[in-house]
Order: structure tokens, then C-alpha cells, then sequence
């Protein structure tokens, strides 16, 4: 079976590096928030080029952060997209915001900035812009809409390690931004970890208490907080594998520019070709989705449907919501192809082959 990611296989890649950076943790004895996390964090900020970077416990974490320590207040509406994964929303919950879902636009299926600026209303707050996929959002447009209304800017960039907008990697643009480090994601923890980056001293100091109780340095609880805290564990983990973001994030493109090449005169439609684009998954548009991953399984090769319904259609959320007629298109039809370099590597004719096949047994 080729499955459509195993991050098993991102740290087998870095064993050896990774063992004698765990090891490192032991031998120092000191598991919460030390210098592997410390060091982790300076450089995170660095590869980025912002001022700062905190470690957090979850991506999820990280939004709900990012918000607060930005200035989001109770009853706050929170303009993002449907088209993400439910986390998003439940994190502008979790700041005590209010989330109003928008429309993405149907190329490059991020936030279209034509519909942010048409949800606007007296009780908009902030923006979250979710940097779908590894593909970058158009910041530009969004940026000047949101200083048109006075809005904060949080960008979810919890699937675009390292993708670049205009010469700047994501992360860059907003008041913060929010990184995760679910083991999937093209910076990959061994288990739930995350990161807010900002150039602002003040948002930085801000969750760095919020996710430790509060305290000032003289552990007096000041202010809201919680356990929100990244382990040495983790951080260890993710000094090993940040340097070697890059060259992953090279094979992806390659690897989308094969899927391309092989499946551009098949029924179906392909993710955007944007240059700056990380390819956190590869994701197609096609009809008759249900049978056509039921094909491919049945030969060995395994898809994903992440987001089978829009947020705007979930119990939680659906109250009020309007009609996205782009997300819900887009939710009935996008399957992800394995696009993580250590299993698509050898095998993407194969998916190739498979998938043309499938299709042709779907139409016939």
C-alpha cells in the first residue's frame, strides 16, 4: 500500500540526527521549556526573518494565541475561510472571537479579498487568512483591505512552512502568525506542537506568558494564561528537521511538477502553479470523488479527503451561516494525492497510472 502520507518516514530520514538530539534532552534532565526550545525558537525566527518566534503546544494553540495577545476581545468578529481545516474556527472561539466565514477564490482556493471585503461589518475585529495547502494567500490584497477597516491580521500558516509570497515567507505579513507542528505537516513534530511569530515585542511577550499561567518573570501570575507550552522533546526534534525543510519543500515542487506534467490531459483540475507554493498537499478537483479513492485503495494507493465539508456546514458553526458555493464545490470534489517526498518519490507513475486508470472506470 502506498499511503498518502507517513511521517514515520520523515523522522526514519533523520534518525540518527534526531536520536542524539532526544538523547541531548536526557542527559541535560530538563524536559520544559530550555534551550532546545529556546534555540529552536531563534532559529525558526530567523529562517522566517521576523524579530520572534514562541513556542507553543498545538497549531490550534497557536491561532487562539495569536489573537489574544494581538488584541481580540470577547464577541469579536473574526472574518476567515470555510475552506480550512475546523481548527481555524475553533481557535477564533477560543480567543473569544466570533468567526464569519468567506468565499475562497476558486483558483487559488485561499481567502478571495473581494469577498473579506464584502463581509465587513461594525463588529469586525480581525482577519485569518489561512495559507491553504502549502499555497500562499494573496497577502497584498488582503493587507490592504485589512488596513482599509483597521482589522488584525493573523495568518494561519499551519500548511505553509517556508512558502513564499512576493520575496517574504508567510508568517511575515500579519500582526502574527501561527504555525503548526502536527506530525504531518512539512515540519513535523513527533506529536501536537505549534509556534506564534511576530515582529512585535509586545505580541511576543504577551504569549509567552499566556502559555505559561500568566506569570511574569517572577512567576506572579499577571494576566490570562494557560499550559500552552512546546517540551525539549519536540523543539529537539524540530532543530533536526528545520535545516532540511528546504530541500522537502524543493522535492514537493518537483514532485507537483511530475503530477503535472502526467495529468494535465485528464478530467480533472489541478492545484494552482504558484512559484512560492510548499505543497503541503497536492489536492485535485474531480467528480465522482467517493468511487475514485475506492479505486485507488482497492490498488494500493491511498488519497485524503481533509475537508469533506465546508467549517460553514459543521453543527457547530452552521447556525447563520451563508451559502460558499466555491468551498462547497471545492469540498465535494478535492482529493489529496501522496505528495510527501519519502512516499511519492518512487511510486508517483504508479499513482499516476492508477488514478488515470480509476478515472477512466469511473466514466465508463
Amino acid at each position: 500500500m502506498i499511503p498518502q502520507s507517513d511521517p514515520k518516514r520523515s523522522f526514519d530520514a533523520a534518525q540518527e540526527d534526531i536520536q542524539r538530539a532526544i538523547q541531548r534532552v536526557f542527559e541535560r534532565g530538563l524536559f520544559i521549556l530550555g534551550p532546545e526550545a529556546e534555540a529552536f525558537e531563534a532559529e525558526f525566527a530567523t529562517f522566517l526573518d521576523v524579530r520572534h518566534a514562541v513556542g507553543v503546544s498545538s497549531g490550534t494553540d497557536a491561532v487562539a494565541l495569536a489573537l489574544s495577545a494581538a488584541g481580540l476581545k470577547p464577541g469579536d468578529e473574526v472574518i476567515t475561510v470555510s475552506m480550512t481545516a475546523v481548527a481555524t474556527a475553533v481557535a477564533i472561539e477560543d480567543a473569544g472571537g466570533i468567526p464569519k466565514f468567506v468565499d475562497v477564490d476558486p483558483a487559488t482556493r485561499c481567502m478571495d479579498p473581494r469577498a473579506l471585503a464584502a463581509a465587513i461589518g461594525p463588529r469586525t475585529a480581525a482577519v485569518v487568512p489561512v495559507h491553504l495547502h502549502g499555497f500562499p494567500t494573496p497577502m497584498e490584497s488582503i493587507i490592504a483591505v485589512a488596513r482599509r477597516y483597521g482589522l488584525l491580521i493573523v495568518e494561519d500558516c499551519a500548511q505553509a512552512h517556508g512558502a513564499i509570497y512576493q520575496g517574504r515567507r508567510v508568517g511575515s505579513f500579519g500582526h502574527a502568525a501561527a504555525f503548526s507542528f502536527y506530525p504531518t505537516k512539512n515540519l513535523g513534530a513527533p506529536g501536537d506542537a505549534g509556534a506564534v511569530v511576530t515582529d512585535d515585542p509586545a505580541i511576543a511577550q504577551r504569549v509567552r506568558r499566556m502559555r505559561l499561567y500568566g506569570w511574569n518573570d517572577e512567576r506572579n501570575t499577571v494576566g490570562p494564561g494557560s499550559n500552552r507550552r512546546i517540551d525539549e522533546l519536540h523543539a529537539a526534534v524540530l532543530r533536526v528537521l528545520l535545516p532540511r525543510l528546504e530541500a522537502g519543500n524543493a522535492e514537493r515542487r518537483s514532485l507537483a511538477h511530475q503530477y503535472r506534467s502526467r495529468l494535465h490531459d485528464l478530467d480533472l483540475e489541478l492545484p494552482p502553479h504558484v512559484d512560492g507554493a510548499v505543497y503541503h498537499q497536492f489536492a485535485i478537483a474531480v467528480e465522482g470523488r467517493t468511487a475514485l479513492q475506492a479505486f485507488m485503495a482497492a490498488r494500493g494507493v491511498q488519497t485524503a479527503v481533509h475537508y469533506p465539508v465546508g467549517a460553514h456546514q459543521q453543527k457547530r458553526f452552521a447556525c447563520g451561516a451563508s451559502a460558499l458555493p466555491v468551498t462547497e464545490r471545492l469540498s465535494a470534489r478535492l482529493l489529496s494525492l501522496p505528495v510527501q517526498p519519502e512516499v511519492a518519490r518512487d511510486h508517483l507513475p504508479e499513482i499516476c497510472r492508477v488514478l488515470a486508470e480509476g478515472l477512466r472506470c469511473n466514466r465508463s
